[in-house]
């Protein structure tokens, strides 16, 4: 099987480079290579692939900052993967595109269901629903993987911001009042790639969740960081209100994942073992 790859150094798409198991090859187009905010360039690279699938592991992720450049985000995490995904469907690909819980608006304490209904708070999560709406609207075969909190060795993430500000305070003061499933991105790599070649057999793709298990508090995940990594810092649980930021975070981001695993036979990963790669891997 061969992959088109949107993203090159993003935390998903660099575990996806190291995850290509034997037999498949993927080629990847990293900010060099293509323009996100040209959604024409964006779907004349999918048009030109004589790749099997598309995934487009590439977004606009500063959900701070979305608030005041709402336009630039929306380029890229709605009129790009758009135009990407009608080009797959001129040429019958499938067309996999990782999204997010911020579609949601973060009310109770279920875990939300693909079907459930959306309701975005900020400017972020509406781009990243206007992307899932413009995949769906294509009309190809597609796969819609929302996720959250994805952390690795690379780029910025909870797990790396946590472990340097264990070294520099005796305290920590985190968020308890979110609750959600910390995600390693080589799990979301290896459930594309398991998707992928699901979807180029011609199983079925839809919206799904994949989320890691099991749910903790940003707290209480502070706390198991700093105790894998063998730091003495405290956390100290604080509420949303004490941490005030541009963009308004769910405060419920549990995600019901067992339709993926019916469909594609991932379960559920618990994210315990992935800290402890992605510790390793900082330390090595």
């Amino acid at each position: 099987m061969k992959l088109l790859v949107i993203g090159r150094t993003g935390q998903v798409a660099r575990e996806l480079a190291r995850a290509l198991p034997q037999g498949t090859t993927a080629s990847f187009l990293g900010r060099q290579e293509l323009d996100l905010s040209r959604p024409d360039q964006a779907a004349a690279a999918v048009a030109a692939t004589d790749a099997d699938a598309v995934i487009n592991a590439a977004a606009w992720t500063a959900v701070d900052r979305a608030e005041a450049e709402e336009d630039a985000a929306r380029a890229v995490n709605a009129d790009a993967p758009a135009a990407m995904a009608e080009a797959a469907a001129r040429k019958g690909l499938p067309f996999l595109h990782v999204s997010t819980d911020y579609v949601f608006d973060g009310t109770g304490t279920q875990p939300f269901r693909p079907d459930d209904p959306t309701g975005p708070l900020g400017a972020y999560g509406r781009t990243k629903l206007a992307g899932e709406q413009g995949v769906r609207a294509a009309g190809g075969p597609h796969l819609i993987l929302r996720t959250s909190w994805v952390v690795s060795a690379h780029g910025a993430n909870f797990v790396k911001t946590m472990l340097r500000l264990g070294r520099e305070r005796p305290v920590l003061r985190v968020v308890a009042d979110q609750v959600g499933g910390p995600t390693p991105a080589a799990d979301i790599a290896a459930a594309l790639l398991a998707a992928a070649q699901a979807m180029a057999q011609g199983t079925p793709g839809g919206t799904h969740h994949f989320a890691g298990s099991p749910d903790v508090s940003w707290a209480d995940f502070a706390r198991a960081i700093l105790a894998a990594a063998g730091l003495p810092a405290q956390v100290e649980d604080i509420t949303t209100a004490d941490y005030p930021t541009p963009a308004r975070r769910p405060a419920n981001s549990r995600l019901d994942c067992t339709a993926f695993t019916a469909a594609f036979g991932v379960p559920r990963p618990d994210w315990r073992p992935g800290l402890h790669s992605i510790l390793k891997e900082l330390d090595a």
